[in-house]
């Protein structure tokens, strides 16, 4: 079966602008098509806080989106009412917990990450706030908590980011499409779904 991978990272505050993009497009995608979602790894676990020039970086990466993406909106009180680490990996171990309860929570927690993070002002790189998202989406707390830090999960997220490291898919979002034993690179356009549509149905 054709393939359509999409790389991303809970904690991409470019992925959080592209998915209602993402999900028009998935929408509108050939049945024939799979479509594999893969976690990309941006920043590993560091209990250290987040350094000023950093705290720059990601705070001017916000209101670079809401110029280019008008829709999209942060909650700016995140900077004053949590302490930001460059931590992404316990997310993503969030939404490997998740998958273990049901694959339709994957999605699930991935937006309850991008909603606590950029628009409800709780930390998702602490792991309390992870459970809290996992009983508010209807998983079993005690077995995604055992799932979140146990060995299993961390290996199975660091096989994931090593396959999409495989495919090339080093910048996030991304999306690639695998047909007929080619690998086509599929532009993000985080506006207009046409030209991704139309690039990916050519070969169906």
């Amino acid at each position: 079966m054709s393939k359509l991978y999409y790389a991303y990272d809970p904690m991409c505050s470019w992925c959080y602008a592209f998915r209602p993009v993402f999900e028009t497009l998935i929408a509108g995608l050939p049945n024939q098509l799979e479509i594999i979602l893969l976690l990309g790894g941006l920043a590993a676990d560091n209990d250290e806080p987040m350094q000023d020039e950093m705290c720059t970086y990601v705070l001017a990466n916000w209101r670079r989106i809401e110029e280019q993406v008008p829709e999209t909106k942060f909650n700016y009180d995140f900077w004053k009412d949590c302490k930001p680490r460059r931590s992404t990996y316990p997310a993503c171990r969030a939404v490997v917990a998740a998958r273990k309860q049901g694959e339709e929570y994957d999605l699930e927690m991935i937006w309850a990450i991008q909603q606590a993070y950029y628009l409800q002002a709780r930390n998702p790189s602490d792991v309390s706030t992870l459970c809290e998202l996992a009983v508010e989406i209807g998983l079993d707390k005690d077995k995604f908590t055992e799932d979140i830090q146990s060995n299993e999960t961390d290996k199975a997220l660091k096989l994931e980011i090593k396959q999409t490291r495989q495919l090339g898919l080093n910048r996030f979002p991304g999306l690639l499409l695998d047909v007929e034993n080619q690998q086509l690179r599929i532009e993000t356009d985080y506006l207009n779904i046409d030209t991704m549509l139309e690039k990916i149905n050519r070969y169906f």
